[in-house]
């Protein structure tokens, strides 16, 4: 089957999706993974044909359409993700978008319906004149509950490896999110952003402050990272929030937009004090936390409907929009359950 393109087992691999060739290389990764995944080969053939199909799209339709290729997994199972996200004209009424038949480019416009019908759980969101972003996953067996939690990353133009990373876990009736941003870019910067989430998974249960205070001791023999944690507590109808360095954090609902404080320093190398907020939440608000490589000048009122999508096509959406190519970016956004 091929070597896997590096880090595809770990935080995935990115394609830039202008020409036929390049689909084809992103549908043959995804073999590849889901391959080593152990998925069954009914499985990996429905995986064949949603990648084939995002792609096409990307080819046929998409400005600027990139694919990511990545393992997701739970504690029993795994499966491999597919994230289509472009620039191109975008749809009004994806109803009749994913229906056979439907086409905006003289084919026989049968793509998105056959990802609906092969994918384990697919997610899409689109506004017209802005793009489409579109994800989908396919399991070895019975795909679990769509996560409350989800993010991705992107290296800086030129790197292969970006210095931001995330992590979700949940422990105990605990429902927390880290967003990290290593020093700097490239493998020095990946190594820092890594090891704040291996502490962070592999941690105590404890508040925020406390789990910040760990990976700050945990950083110390690396160039050092920003980084936030956030604690989400639905029968509280509380966010628990606390950041060191230039990680942003964000309440958001429609007509709300509340930042949450990160102090001043770096973890793993200087802080000043270490202390925890909280925040309210209700149901119809999520939490979008991001690195410095990701813009705020964004709105949720020029996403019709984005408030209602997965975590993960929210962050895809917001990484397309307010992501810069000259810096690593990497987004997580988490909601109550």
């Amino acid at each position: 089957m091929g070597q896997l393109p590096e880090g595809l087992l770990d935080g995935g691999a990115w394609f830039r999706v202008e020409a036929t060739a390049t689909a084809a290389a992103a549908r043959r990764a995804a073999e590849r993974l889901a391959t080593e995944l152990g998925l069954p080969e009914n499985r990996i053939a429905d995986l064949s044909i949603v990648t084939a199909e995002a792609g096409g799209n990307l080819v046929k339709h998409a400005d600027e359409g990139v694919l990511l290729v990545r393992a997701v997994r739970t504690e029993l199972s795994a499966g491999v993700e597919i994230i289509a996200i472009d620039r191109g004209p975008g749809m009004a009424d994806l109803v009749t978008a994913v229906g056979d038949g439907h086409s905006t480019a003289g084919t026989l416009g049968i793509g998105l319906g056959a990802i609906v019908r092969q994918a384990s759980w697919c997610d899409l969101h689109s506004v017209p004149g802005k793009g489409t972003v579109l994800v989908a996953q396919v399991w070895s067996a019975d795909p679990p509950q769509p996560g409350w939690a989800a993010g991705l990353t992107r290296p800086l133009t030129g790197e292969q490896v970006s210095g931001d990373a995330f992590a979700v876990r949940e422990i105990d009736g605990r429902r927390q999110v880290l967003m990290c941003d290593g020093l700097g870019h490239g493998g020095l910067a990946a190594t820092a952003s890594n090891e704040a989430v291996r502490a962070f998974k592999d941690g105590p249960v404890a508040p925020p402050a406390a789990v910040v205070e760990l990976l700050h001791r945990r950083l110390n023999h690396t160039r050092g990272a920003a980084l936030a944690v956030a604690e989400l507590d639905a029968e509280a109808g509380l966010v628990r929030y606390a950041g060191l360095g230039n990680i942003s954090g964000t309440v958001i609902a429609p007509g709300i937009r509340r930042g949450m404080v990160s102090l001043p320093g770096i973890a793993g190398h200087q802080r000043r004090q270490i202390r925890q907020y909280d925040y309210p939440i209700t149901p119809d608000a999520f939490v979008l936390m991001h690195s410095d490589g990701v813009v705020d000048r964004w709105s949720l009122a020029d996403y019709p409907g984005l408030q209602l999508r997965s975590p993960a096509v929210v962050a895809a959406t917001v990484l397309r929009d307010a992501g810069t190519r000259r810096d690593d970016a990497g987004v997580v956004v988490a909601r109550l359950p």
